[in-house]
């Protein structure tokens, strides 16, 4: 491997000391620095110019989904690696819309990890083959999800994202200026609508549709 530069975002001091470990192990691979907070790694990346972020999703202060929409859009040539321990396809999806170009699982050992970033640092999508083969099905999924979600109401669609925000019916009639009862209303006509009938299904149905991001 070529001279590669590499930076690392995760809020565990351990973690990071054992990617810097394996990292050290794969030649021309050099650390060129850190952070456990992402709301440091624009600052960062401006500062050292790394060819790959390896960026954990959850950090304080800014996850790093949006660590990562932040950094694509004022550095689209800097590499993304997502090192995760969510080994699910809605947090998968929701790192690629970020921009990511890669997702790897934290139990990954040192050769999956070389292998990563070799296909981000020639601008191919890598993800850890435990999550992959369930991702195509998934996005087909999402598709559909997506075309039903058209054909919703605004005001469906907006009591939809609240709930899976956590707004109780009370918060979310004040938020929208309408009544609790109006707002049941429209959340037993979205219920039926998509055939989902409880508040975690909902709650995934926004996720996989982009309506709600991950933190």
């Amino acid at each position: 491997m070529d001279e590669v530069r590499v930076m690392l975002a995760d809020d565990h001091m351990l973690v990071r000391t054992g990617i810097r470990v394996v990292m050290q192990s794969i030649p021309g691979v050099e650390i060129v620095a850190e952070t456990g907070d992402g709301c440091h790694v624009l600052a960062l990346v401006e500062q050292h110019q790394p060819d790959v972020v390896m960026m954990d999703i959850s950090m304080p202060t800014m996850s790093g989904l949006e660590a990562t929409t932040q950094l694509k859009a004022k550095y689209p040539e800097t590499h993304v690696l997502i090192l995760s321990v969510y080994d699910t396809e809605e947090y998968v999806l929701q790192a690629l819309r970020a921009g990511a170009n890669g997702y790897l699982l934290k139990d990954a050992d040192a050769p999956e990890l070389q292998l990563a970033l070799l296909s981000v640092l020639h601008d191919k999508t890598y993800i850890s083959p435990s999550v992959s083969k369930h991702v195509t099905d998934y996005v087909h999924r999402v598709g559909s999800d997506a075309d039903l979600l058209q054909s919703l109401t605004l005001r469906q669609r907006q009591i939809l994202q609240m709930i899976a925000e956590g707004y109780t019916t009370r918060e979310a009639a004040m938020k929208l200026a309408i009544s609790p009862k109006t707002v049941e209303t429209h959340k037993a006509r979205l219920m039926e609508r998509l055939d989902i009938y409880d508040v975690p299904g909902l709650t995934r149905y926004a996720i996989r549709c982009g309506l709600v991001t991950l933190n």
